[in-house]
């Protein structure tokens, strides 16, 4: 038991190791919906590697973080802003936005079906947004 705590608490300390670097990247804002002035934490992008890396982890607010862990109960319209962050340059904001998207779509929201339609991203980003869930 220790030991699988002993762990967890490392991958927290390299997690929080990124956070400089994280905040550099975005400027201090959520890196999917852009909020300012509101606490931002590191989260990695499942599926999970080894150890934390810069090229896998975002800057998330609250919001942002309890939406992906609760996607089947999210407001579809009060995430829109989806629409700009699948868009992003950062991959991990990609597919982690793509698959919310389609988690939205799937439950009918129009604006996600048809942003599905038009999206695109590299074959490496779509797989891992399929990985994710």
């Amino acid at each position: 038991m220790v030991r699988g705590y002993d762990k967890h608490q490392g991958r927290l300390e390299a997690l929080a190791a990124l956070g400089r670097a994280l905040a550099r990247r975005s400027h201090s804002s959520c890196e999917l919906c852009a909020a300012t002035q509101v606490r931002l934490d590191p989260f990695e992008v499942p599926p999970l590697g080894e150890e934390p890396l810069l090229e896998r982890t975002l800057l998330l607010c609250e919001r942002c973080r309890q939406g992906v862990s609760a996607v089947k109960r999210i407001d579809g319209a009060a995430w829109r802003f989806l629409e700009t962050a699948v868009w992003s340059e950062l991959a991990p904001a990609q597919a982690l936005s793509l698959y919310l998207v389609r988690s939205l779509a799937g439950r009918g929201e129009s604006w996600a079906v048809d942003l599905l339609d038009q999206v695109y991203v590299a074959p490496e980003v779509a797989a891992w947004s399929e990985a994710i869930g």
